[in-house]
């Protein structure tokens, strides 16, 4: 006979090897305390290398993932729970894998249509002196092709600048993006298993959404529902979606946009959006009546195996 839900054992997947680590953990302390509270037999496990062992030896039924990052966010722990046969909350193998990697997620949804901000990749062959010396427009963005979190995120005011952003975006990843910087208002739209969530504008103290400004609380002011003209509303919800299903995600995503007067620019997915008491994807799930702890049932319900 089959246990029903709550008699199955839930594993929050937390912490993990990535920069990301602090976040994830934070991400995964509010995730299990929710799912106690609503009467789920949770319990948190770490990420480490010890993982399938800890798995078995907890005889996990499902896993909740709340690890950001490197082998986390990015098809490897997915792979690893599809091998063992444990459904898993979240986007599978190949739309994680895709939508951690910036560079192919760009290539992706502007194939279906959807506007992105030019942008160069730079790899180990790249000259980055003399791609430096190339660019007389600025400023520019530079961010780690594989990582969250706005970490390794800089903006570069000239190109001795952008020499040190590259440089810095390298700790985090081998490849990095530099993009061109759009001037206009940022936005994020939350899509819970196809259901496009309400449209939140993201307007940091100083201008810039870096690390501190994402997980310093009273750093960033949140206006959920955005601000915005109707058109360019449903807009970028309609994007989203199709962002969404473009890169074949499931469960819970976020995806974030720049917005000018005239038009919006795609700029990346997120997999496994945050969920502590910052986060983006609870905000815009409470604007629409939903409390925090829905939400997580929300996302536990369609865990599954990859279909």
């Amino acid at each position: 006979m089959n246990k029903t839900l709550k008699q199955q054992r839930i594993a929050v997947i937390m912490g993990g090897t990535s920069a990301e680590r602090e976040v994830s953990l934070r991400t995964g302390a509010a995730v299990l305390s929710a799912l106690q509270q609503r009467g789920y037999t949770a319990l948190a496990i770490d990420a480490d290398q010890n993982l399938p062992q800890k798995l078995r030896d907890h005889a996990v039924d499902i896993a909740f993932i709340a690890v950001h990052g490197r082998h986390g966010e990015d098809g490897t722990l997915q792979g690893l729970l599809e091998i063992m046969g444990i459904p898993y909350t979240g986007s599978g193998v190949l739309a994680s894998a895709l939508a951690i990697d910036k560079a192919v997620t760009k290539q992706m949804v502007t194939a279906a249509g959807i506007e992105t901000p030019t942008s160069v990749l730079v790899d180990e062959d790249t000259d980055v002196d003399l791609l430096c010396a190339s660019y007389g427009h600025f400023p520019q963005v530079v961010k780690p092709v594989r990582e969250g979190s706005t970490l390794g995120i800089s903006l570069a005011a000239d190109r001795t600048e952008l020499k040190q952003a590259i440089e810095q975006a390298r700790q985090f990843d081998r490849r990095v993006l530099v993009e061109t910087y759009i001037q206009g208002r940022e936005v994020t739209v939350g899509v819970l298993s196809g259901q496009v969530l309400p449209v939140i504008e993201v307007v940091p103290d100083g201008g810039f959404y870096d690390y501190a400004a994402k997980y310093t609380a009273g750093k960033t002011e949140y206006r959920v529902p955005a601000p915005l003209p109707q058109l360019q509303y449903d807009a970028l919800q309609r994007d989203a979606e199709i962002s969404f299903q473009c890169l074949g995600c499931r469960g819970a995503a976020r995806v974030d946009f720049m917005v000018t007067e005239q038009q919006h620019y795609f700029l990346e997915v997120n997999t496994i959006p945050g969920m502590t008491e910052t986060s983006l994807l609870p905000k815009a799930a409470a604007c629409d009546g939903m409390d925090f702890a829905t939400l997580v049932e929300r996302i536990l319900v369609d865990a599954s195996l990859d279909r």
